[in-house]
């Protein structure tokens, strides 16, 4: 999910060639909500593993790295009809501990939550399609503008934009942020779409502001949109397409305009664990230098949001 942070528009084209790609992942698989659980991760001992020393001691001692993430949000992670975590990030996250000697154990949370239950340790990090930017890597609140936490750093690992998706057949003359004003918006609270809602209402005539309705997670707007309880909905370009494809067997929802935001996707980690971080980050570009990461991302119908290369903090 695009981090809560608002920035400058940066329009993308629409990365319709990934669709294709996503409806076949998304007929083979169920989404779903649930609990804590786990990901498979890796079988392979640290003492085997490639990168195993690069890791805190304390975490090589436990085995696990506690991942906090939203577990609704396909393609980028969900549950499938078995109740296993599935996705982009279980993926990457099953390849990086084969390089660290690791298993990624994946524990559900809403995705405003997440940076808070890093804060607290619950988390060693947070893996959930969080944007990385100046706001989040500062801790700072970006409705007021004002501190609150030391920050996270982050190791970017995706680039994707934010879509505006509408029932299908029923656009309403919607194509850009614009074309809200007067209309109602459902959205993730905490995501860069409720951002853009909120700056792009203040520009409205008087009278004609956008009404924003926000949820816990993405699927609870895709509800109210399907049940017609708004006129559009926004979440970032993988979910909506995944949406687009999936949803009612793909007659539910329809893109709307072009991408806009597009941003790289972060792994959070605290500002202290820097030994940590590094380890992500090589563990990561072994993925990608091995080709790994990019069959991951074919997998998914998600190829032109590859990166060639791990970087930390590269979020504007």
């Amino acid at each position: 999910m695009t981090a809560s942070s608002t920035r400058r528009t940066t329009a993308a084209h629409s990365r319709l060639a990934a669709v294709g790609a996503i409806a076949v992942a998304g007929a083979l698989m169920l989404t779903g909500c649930g609990d804590q659980t786990k990901d498979t991760g890796s079988n392979d001992t640290a003492a085997s593993a490639p990168l195993a020393d690069k890791l805190p001691q304390a975490i090589r001692d436990k085995g696990v790295i506690k991942v906090g993430s939203d577990i609704a949000y396909a393609p980028v992670e969900f549950k499938d009809g078995s109740g296993k975590v599935v996705g982009i990030d279980p993926d990457l996250a099953a390849a990086m501990g084969k390089q660290l000697g690791v298993d990624f154990q994946f524990e559900n949370g809403t995705f405003d939550t997440l940076i808070t239950g890093l804060r607290s340790k619950r988390y060693d990090i947070a893996m959930s399609a969080m944007t990385d930017t100046k706001d989040r890597q500062e801790g700072i609140d970006s409705d007021t503008g004002k501190k609150v936490g030391e920050g996270v750093d982050f190791v970017d690992y995706f680039t994707a934009g934010v879509s505006i998706y509408t029932k299908k057949g029923d656009d309403q003359g919607i194509k850009t942020w614009s074309d809200l004003c007067g209309k109602k918006i459902v959205l993730q609270r905490g995501t860069v779409s409720e951002d853009l809602a909120k700056a792009e209402s203040k520009k409205c005539p008087a009278g004609k502001k956008i009404a924003i309705e926000a949820f816990d997670n993405d699927q609870q707007a895709q509800t109210r949109l399907r049940a017609g309880g708004a006129d559009a909905g926004s979440s970032d370009f993988p979910v909506a397409a995944y949406a687009v494809k999936t949803s009612g067997g793909g007659k539910d929802f329809q893109l709307v305009g072009e991408q806009v935001e597009a941003a790289p996707y972060g792994i959070a980690v605290a500002k202290n664990q820097t030994q940590l971080r590094d380890a992500l980050k090589d563990a990561l570009n072994a993925v990608i230098e091995s080709g790994e990461y990019e069959k991951i991302m074919k997998k998914w119908g998600v190829t032109d949001g590859s990166i060639d290369e791990a970087t930390i903090n590269g979020g504007k």
